[in-house]
């Protein structure tokens, strides 16, 4: 009971967290991009385009940081049994986030908010770039840390201590799991902002305002969706085969395989069971399994029933294969939003392109308002993919989740602040949603007034700096 409340409490923190993060750090680049291009051509929309996204990229990191910081007290209330086995290894990458990636955020963030109208152009646009930069170093140390869990590397286990210690923090960082997660997380970052920058667009564009602004946004979303979304494909494929090498469970559990078969085949719908552990009808799309997992058309794919009796000879009696109906949607799920998002950046592509004899059609701009929800999906389900997949194990191999739970924190604690977690959660989705919609339908700043020295700086993000 305490285990399933405390995983719940985690999964709901960790999901509503991840809704913030692949947005902030994928507009904090296209906003750096659109102020780039105001100081280089001194085109007043281009300012315009830059306070406003920035206003909401702001709200956004604020939300972000907030939901953020209850993760790490998560760790020493309801998983101390875990903080102790890892912290030696956990906590190097976590402490240079905070001490590093964070302070490049928070610090240049808050120059770039105040100093609109005390910096010189060139100082105040490197402000953004480097609390950009700042976002993505943040991400790799948190992914470092992730993907030592699913992958241990430069650590050995002290038996007579009950913990592992750390050998080669060199490993840690360079873990190859840690290269393919940070890449195709960056990717799916761009995917996210693109498609937020296409949506708010979109709706605007179909009420033909400020389009003098929200055109070029809208070019620069679909190119970002269309770039991003090869990216997710390409460091997609490089992390299957990763996950094949490293965790042949999860890799058969996101197809539902059962007995190792050469070559395998790739379903796009499935009937099962009840339980999962039979297929009763299903789409098949051959050899493609194989290639995802080896490389080859011709590739052999372990099945589950081989990997569980091979796990239990290693790691002795017990269930080492995750939620087989968990893994085998989420997968699917999280490849066929982000196909969606793509599809939807090419049309958009076509029909903005500068020879088009007819109008962008208005079903496009409701399409695009739409897909808003595409990303954000993708994004959660993907992560649910990665940790439940992972399942029995926090640390793969090393330590299981049943032995990571806090054994002194009863069940009555848990439910009551997962209770309180989810109910504040949800209160903080209200206001985000409030002030997102408000600012997004106010559009951007209006063009500075013919015989004024210069841009005009009070529509600034400037307010928002309380937030932090």
């Amino acid at each position: 009971m305490n285990l399933d409340l405390a995983r719940w409490q985690f999964a709901i923190v960790t999901v509503y967290h991840f809704l913030f993060v692949p947005l902030t750090i994928g507009l904090s680049v296209l906003v750096a991009g659109m102020q780039t291009a105001w100081v280089r051509t001194s085109d007043e929309r281009y300012l315009r385009m830059t306070k406003f996204w920035g206003k909401l990229f702001l709200i956004n990191f604020a939300m972000g940081v907030v939901t953020g910081i209850v993760q790490e007290f998560q760790f020493g209330m309801n998983w101390s049994d875990y903080s102790r086995f890892v912290g030696d290894i956990f906590g190097a990458p976590l402490a240079i986030e905070g001490l590093l990636a964070f302070f490049l955020e928070s610090t240049f963030l808050g120059l770039w908010i105040f100093g609109w109208d005390r910096l010189p152009k060139r100082v105040h646009l490197a402000c953004i770039w480097i609390a950009s930069i700042g976002t993505m170093l943040s991400a790799y140390f948190i992914l470092a840390a992730n993907s030592w869990m699913q992958h241990p590397v430069g650590s050995v286990v002290n038996n007579a201590r009950g913990r592992a210690e750390l050998t080669d923090f060199g490993a840690v960082l360079t873990n190859s799991t840690a290269i393919g997660a940070f890449t195709h997380t960056i990717t799916a970052c761009f995917v996210t902002a693109g498609m937020f920058v296409l949506a708010i667009s979109a709706y605007h564009l179909a009420r033909k305002q400020h389009t003098e602004v929200f055109r070029p946004s809208l070019r620069i979303a679909l190119v970002t969706v269309l770039i991003g979304s090869l990216g997710v494909v390409v460091t997609g494929d490089l992390q299957a085969r990763l996950m094949t090498e490293q965790q042949p469970m999860k890799m058969a559990a996101a197809e539902a395989l059962y007995d190792t078969v050469a070559p395998a085949s790739f379903s796009l719908f499935t009937v099962g069971s009840l339980d999962g552990s039979q297929e009763v009808w299903s789409i098949r799309v051959p050899r493609v399994l194989s290639f995802m997992a080896t490389g080859s058309f011709d590739g052999q794919v372990e099945g589950i029933n081989d990997l569980q009796q091979a796990s239990v000879q290693k790691y002795g009696p017990g269930d080492y294969s995750p939620s087989i109906p968990t893994t085998y949607w989420t997968f699917r799920l999280m490849i066929g939003f982000g196909m969606l998002a793509g599809l939807l950046s090419v049309i958009g592509l076509w029909l903005t392109r500068r020879r088009a004899r007819r109008p962008v059609p208005r079903w496009f701009y409701v399409a695009g308002l739409a897909g808003l929800v595409l990303p954000f999906a993708a994004n959660s389900v993907g992560w649910i993919f990665t940790e439940m997949g992972r399942q029995p194990w926090s640390v793969f191999g090393i330590l299981q989740t049943a032995d990571s739970v806090s054994p002194s924190v009863g069940a009555g604690l848990v439910l009551t602040s997962l209770i309180v977690l989810t109910v504040l959660y949800g209160a903080l989705a209200v206001i985000d949603g409030v002030l997102m919609v408000r600012y997004a339908k106010a559009g951007p700043p209006p063009p500075t007034p013919v015989g004024t020295d210069g841009p005009d700086d009070s529509d600034a993000p400037r307010p928002l700096a309380v937030a932090y």
